[in-house]
């Protein structure tokens, strides 16, 4: 679906807020929609800025889940079609995000916020990012932008992902787009990292009819309905990047990372700006949701994968709960096995029965209270490469991040009673009948 008509849908649902007092995009617009929890708001008039504002779309899975036309435990299965039967965009001439070209470039009339005291500035944190490379193809992914004048920015690249390896093998400037404001296929395709090659504008036409257009200084192709593209540059010059809070809501340190010229600006004649609050609900959601086809797709090779949630308590990274329909007692643990090779940066796994709601985690924990023994179900390998955002991992400069793993088997013994692990439950009555 694309943004304007999910909008649409979510207000026509009373899931979308309004606000309409004026608002600063100087911290208050970020604390704003932290109290809100998130909730996919619009900020109608914010301070010194014709433009709105909107953020919290990919905040919720049922959000989500409408974005792609689906149930939020309809999801996983989108995803993993998707990414199997990618489709190619249709191009078209005449789109929405080219109604407007401005001119002179200046990105400080978009209103860019700056989320909390002690980041390096002005950040964009809801930026897809699309580049050709010469050998692999288009790439689209995420990259937090920290302003540095009317027009430029530098942007973190992080190493040995595309957008990197792309540019540590060239010698010039490369052609580089960002779109803001985009639909809820093209947020999830940009977060999901498939394998060199495949590109992630088709798995967004997949999800859902997502027609491209051409640049309009550059050879590369955008959404159509986006609401602003800036076309530009990655330079060989570099400058200060950070601080900035990351995905463990912990904060990043200053870097030197490469600047980013923006040579024009296109837009909707009634653009909106879109923000995404670092180390919250949405900046989880998009991070931890992407990896789950990739588990889903290892563990499926070893046993009966049901569902995969990378859950929020873990960052959204650094642990996953995998449902499997287990057939044998060693399904667990070649699922644990499974599960940290579809995400190498986790640190710990649960596997849990079919009849655990994986989403809750009173459940999940319930699971582990009545069907974990450490003797029997848990499995450790020490110092195991990790990820560089676990603050307690085993760090040394120059050498990949390493952590303890360990994964648990929180599924029904076979060799104890069935009926000892049945929930009981109580009957259901309209209340109505008995209180007034």
């Amino acid at each position: 679906m694309k943004l304007r008509p999910f909008l649409e849908r979510l207000e026509e649902k009373g899931e979308l807020l309004r606000v309409t007092r004026e608002v600063d995009a100087e911290y208050e617009i970020a604390n704003v929609l932290n109290s809100l929890g998130e909730r996919p708001t619009i900020f109608e008039n914010v301070k010194g800025y014709d433009m709105p504002v909107f953020g919290g779309i990919c905040a919720h899975r049922d959000s989500i889940g409408e974005g792609m036309s689906t149930t939020k435990e309809g999801i996983l299965g989108k995803l993993v079609d998707a990414l199997r039967n990618p489709v190619e965009p249709e191009m078209v001439t005449d789109a929405p995000c080219q109604e407007v070209t401005m001119d002179p470039v200046d990105v400080g009339k978009l209103p860019i916020l700056t989320h909390l005291p002690g980041d390096g500035g002005r950040y964009m944190s809801a930026s897809v990012c699309i580049l050709k490379d010469p050998e692999s193809g288009r790439n689209v992914s995420y990259h937090r932008m920290m302003q540095h004048g009317p027009d430029r920015f530098t942007a973190r690249l992080i190493k040995k992902r595309q957008t990197r390896t792309t540019y540590d093998k060239s010698e010039e400037d490369i052609e580089f787009a960002i779109c803001l404001g985009s639909s809820i296929p093209v947020l999830i395709a940009a977060s999901l990292g498939p394998p060199s090659g495949v590109d992630e504008l088709s798995i967004a036409n997949a999800i859902a009819p997502t027609e491209l257009v051409k640049c309009k200084t550059k050879d590369l192709e955008v959404p159509a309905d986006t609401e602003i593209v800036m076309e530009g540059r990655i330079t060989r010059d570099v400058g200060a990047e950070g601080p900035f809070v990351d995905l463990t809501e912990t904060r990043d340190f200053e870097r030197q990372e490469p600047f980013v010229v923006i040579d024009a600006i296109t837009h909707r004649k009634d653009a909106m700006y879109q923000c995404l609050l670092p180390g919250r609900l949405e900046h989880k959601t998009l991070m931890g949701m992407p990896k789950e086809p990739t588990i889903y797709d290892e563990v499926s090779k070893v046993a009966d994968c049901k569902n995969v949630y990378v859950n929020m308590g873990g960052g959204s990274w650094l642990h996953s709960i995998v449902q499997i329909n287990k057939k044998t007692e060693d399904d667990p643990k070649a699922a644990i096995e499974a599960a940290f090779k579809g995400h190498g940066s986790m640190k710990h796994v649960w596997v849990v029965d079919e009849d655990v709601d994986i989403y809750d985690p009173v459940s999940v924990e319930w699971a582990m209270a009545t069907r974990f023994q450490a003797s029997i179900d848990m499995y450790v390998w020490e110092k195991q490469p990790g990820s560089s955002l676990d603050p307690s991992g085993f760090h040394e400069p120059g050498k990949k991040t390493q952590v303890d793993k360990v994964g648990f088997d929180c599924t029904k013994r076979s060799d104890i009673d069935p009926a000892k692990f049945v929930k009981v439950e109580y009957g259901e009555v309209d209340t109505d009948d008995y209180v007034r």
